[in-house]
């Protein structure tokens, strides 16, 4: 029995299915419909849409089946003397003409023996250059997946426009599997499978016992090295269009399997995650040599890999990061390339602008990345600094060091930028590491990480920085508290809350950012308008936009609050008001105070004094960031010392709380906790201690061994 496959496992969640089933399938030998096979066929579709999936079918064997039919025709209506005569190659969009008509019919009977009903939609290469017919075939099928009803499409071979419909590969498809491709795409399929009459993509032809069955497709090791057999008996491009339009879909974000439709039960098998066939996945890259890198023994060759790293000189781990800032700005063209592919699935899908906002990597920002790198690689060596020294009795030194954590798992969502520095801070602290970015950002995280694991050197091993590429693989690296040391989600509230609910791993990060600016009495109104503005304006997604302005009462009375809304809403930012500020100024009440909009959104809330500001963020607030504007030093003292969160601010924008605007030069994360790290975590954030202990034979004998001295001793410059 075929095992299930952890390649595989991405299936799970797989709802629409674009099946294409190829003219070898459904013939025999002789031409002639193998009835057994489509049999087999339709009750396997049958059995997906009971399973709750939608089915696609694009159908081929129609010149074929026509063929068969207008050979017979022709016979009967020919005199001997007819039959002596070279026979002419009937036209093939006659026979497409003809069979067309019967091979529908079939599937009709053989669909309606189980209860299901199918539909015919022919479409020619010209259809797609029209976005209406894009549109409106979109919306058919739509309707008809709904009504459990099989959309059946083929090529209208009969009526195509190209010269030669069987030889010309331009235009957007040239056969039923480039038509299987571009349906996958254009209705947004979650899986495209290719039924053929072998069972995969072999190594070579499948006839030579050499050969050997590609499991996996990686388009970096096969291109260009696999020996194709001969074209398709009967279609038109056999496994070479098969393969082109796998790699094409594959590349595109829609996962492929090659396997044989001569079997009773393959697509079954497919569905379950077992290996059969060939799988062609757009990460399929990053999975190793032998697909997919199950959870531990991702998490422990990062942990080798590290021990190499450390194991460097400094000067030679600075190296790889100025490698990495060099080959960022190399590949910018095709990072670049990569991303605004997912920025428009984003946007196709109708996610929130505040998240294609963190998604978008805007003009500059791989140049701004690769110079944040250059600032890491040219700071202090971090690893093996001496804290301080002591000596313990005469000639026992003891030194307290620091040192990397060992394996990281960060799980961030929508921010391909956070992949960049997570992993040269990474790097930086000698640190393994396991990324799992949101699917919405798949292709750039993907491009990213292979253009950073590039540039490592080999006798440290691209395997430091693992890319997780399922959801499915994350309940397993949760549970590995003795290889992985550290987990920083960088995301939701709900995400941070599921993750520290789901392990035992130390878990560092912030589930909210809550920031608030409260304007007091004194503020110099001027500076009070540009820091509001900034700090709500900048980057409304970022956790650090001010989410709640408080103001001091009097300025109800001197016009200052006045000011500072027409601010907000010249730059058109939407304002709530608690229940005092909603009143006052006629505006929505807030349904919470605990909210964090990420968007051109704020709530307003007027407060006696500094300390009822005090007292509304340490209720409402989340203890990541928050600022004062005042001109009284002693209030500035109050609310500085009493405000109980990771940075607190006197007089600027809640948007510097960053790790690269502190001089951390990049920031894996901002912690909220009050254990091991707070505030933005740069390279100290992710080291640990050791201590170091020199003797000369010294031994404890019940503490009277040893005369202790416990002497502080100068550090080394």
């Amino acid at each position: 029995m075929d095992r299930v496959d952890s390649t595989r496992a991405f299936v799970k969640g797989v709802k629409l299915i674009v099946v294409k089933v190829g003219t070898a399938v459904v013939t025999r030998s002789d031409g002639r419909l193998a009835l057994g096979r489509l049999g087999a066929l339709c009750e396997q579709i049958k059995e997906l849409i009971t399973l709750g999936h939608e089915v696609i079918l694009v159908a081929s064997g129609a010149v074929s089946v026509g063929r068969q039919r207008l050979r017979y025709r022709r016979l009967i209506n020919s005199s001997f003397a007819d039959l002596q005569k070279p026979q002419v190659e009937l036209d093939g969009k006659a026979c497409a003409a003809v069979g067309q008509n019967g091979l529908m019919a079939l599937y009709d009977t053989l669909f309606s023996q189980l209860d299901v009903t199918s539909s015919q939609l022919l479409v020619t290469d010209n259809d797609f250059r029209d976005p209406e017919f894009r549109k409106q075939l979109s919306g058919t099928v739509k309707t008809l997946l709904s009504l459990k009803v099989i959309p059946i499409f083929n090529e209208n071979d009969a009526v195509s426009t190209r010269r030669a419909p069987y030889e010309d590969s331009s235009g957007i498809f040239w056969d039923n599997d480039s038509l299987a491709a571009l349906l996958a795409l254009e209705l947004k399929a979650d899986l495209l499978i290719l039924l053929s009459d072998v069972e995969g993509l072999f190594s070579g032809p499948p006839s030579d016992p050499q050969s050997k069955l590609i499991h996996t497709y990686i388009k970096e090791k096969y291109e260009g090295l696999i020996t194709f057999g001969d074209k398709s008996r009967v279609g038109r491009g056999g496994m070479t269009a098969k393969v082109k339009a796998a790699v094409y879909s594959a590349q595109a974000g829609i996962p492929v399997v090659i396997t044989s439709g001569c079997a009773p039960d393959n697509i079954i098998k497919v569905l379950n995650g077992e290996r059969i066939g060939t799988l062609f996945h757009r990460d399929a890259n990053t999975w190793g040599p032998s697909g997919a890198v199950g959870a531990r023994d991702m998490a422990v060759a990062a942990r080798e890999s590290s021990r190499q790293l450390q194991a460097m000189s400094p000067g030679a781990r600075s190296k790889i990061l100025l490698d990495i800032a060099s080959a960022l700005e190399a590949n910018e063209q095709n990072i670049t390339v990569e991303n605004e592919a997912d920025v428009a699935a984003a946007q196709q899908a109708g996610y929130e602008k505040s998240l294609i906002s963190r998604l978008a990597l805007k003009p500059g920002k791989i140049s701004s990345l690769a110079n944040s790198i250059r600032v890491l690689a040219n700071m202090e060596e971090p690893i093996g600094h001496v804290l301080n020294r002591t000596e313990i009795a005469s000639g026992f030194v003891l030194e307290k060091k620091s040192s990397s954590l060992g394996v990281l798992l960060v799980i961030f969502e929508s921010r391909p930028d956070a992949l960049v520095q997570i992993a040269s801070l990474a790097i930086r602290s000698g640190n393994g590491l396991l990324l799992k970015g949101g699917k919405e950002a798949r292709r750039s995280n993907a491009a990213l990480h292979k253009v950073i694991t590039s540039a490592i050197p080999e006798n440290v091993g691209q395997k430091l920085i693992g890319l997780v590429t399922s959801r499915d693989e994350i309940p397993d690296l949760l549970k590995l508290d003795d290889v992985i040391d550290l987990v920083i989600p960088r995301g939701s509230n709900k995400l941070v809350s599921q993750i520290k609910e789901s392990t035992k791993i130390p878990v560092l990060g912030h589930a909210d950012g809550i920031c608030h600016v409260y304007v007091d009495k004194s503020a110099d109104m001027g500076k009070a308008k540009g820091i509001v503005l900034d700090a709500k304006t900048d980057y409304p997604a970022a956790c650090n936009a001010m989410e709640t302005l408080l103001v001091h009462q009097d300025l109800v009375q001197n016009g200052g609050l006045s000011e500072l809304v027409v601010e907000l809403q010249t730059k058109g930012v939407d304002i709530q008001g608690g229940p005092r500020a909603s009143s006052l100024l006629n505006i929505p009440e807030t349904r919470s105070f605990h909210h964090e909009y990420n968007s051109l959104a704020c709530t307003i809330e007027i407060v006696d004094d500094v300390y009822a500001a005090i007292d509304h963020i340490h209720r409402h607030g989340s203890a990541h960031t928050d600022s004062i504007i005042t001109e009284d030093r002693e209030t500035a003292e109050i609310f500085l010392q009493q405000v109980d969160s990771a940075a607190v601010f006197h007089n600027v924008s809640t948007r510097f709380s960053d790790g690269a605007r502190f001089g951390l030069g990049a920031e894996v994360g901002i912690s909220t906790s009050r254990i091991h790290a707070r505030g933005p975590v740069g390279v100290e954030g992710l080291l640990t201690t050791r201590w170091i202990g020199k003797g000369n034979g010294q031994v404890v004998n019940g503490d009277k061994g040893v005369v202790y001295t416990h002497k502080d001793l100068r550090l080394c410059a």
